[in-house]
């Protein structure tokens, strides 16, 4: 990914996004956000799921569901499942389909830059 798709994140924004285009740099800040304060791990299970172990707190869990709703009302191709595999941990999964594996590898790339960031 180049320092410009970092910036814009133009890399992982596909054609199929409906999000306003005057929107999309805002949302971009809250997932970089949700990424550096969240995200304690990511794990490239296959070509088409990621996925991330999040801080248990439960703002966390409260913003991802918030976060995850409204991204996929706008990529509807994204497939999130957030859920406490035990009473310590907190994960989500991220899929989708294979027509749209190149956004998910600029996404998890988006997950490690801004978390090397921290």
């Amino acid at each position: 990914m180049s320092d410009q798709d970092f910036t814009t994140g133009a890399a992982w924004v596909p054609d199929a996004c409906t999000l306003p285009t005057a929107q999309r740099p805002l949302r971009l800040a809250e997932f970089d956000r949700f990424f550096g304060a969240a995200v304690r791990a990511a794990e490239r299970v296959s070509a088409q799921h990621l996925r991330l172990r999040l801080d248990n707190a439960t703002q966390v869990e409260e913003t991802a569901r918030d976060l995850t709703a409204r991204e996929s009302s706008c990529c509807s191709f994204f497939a999130f499942d957030l859920f406490r595999p035990d009473a310590a941990s907190l994960t989500l999964d991220v899929r989708v389909p294979a027509g749209h594996v190149d956004v998910l590898d600029a996404l998890a790339d988006r997950v490690s830059a801004v978390r090397r960031r921290r």
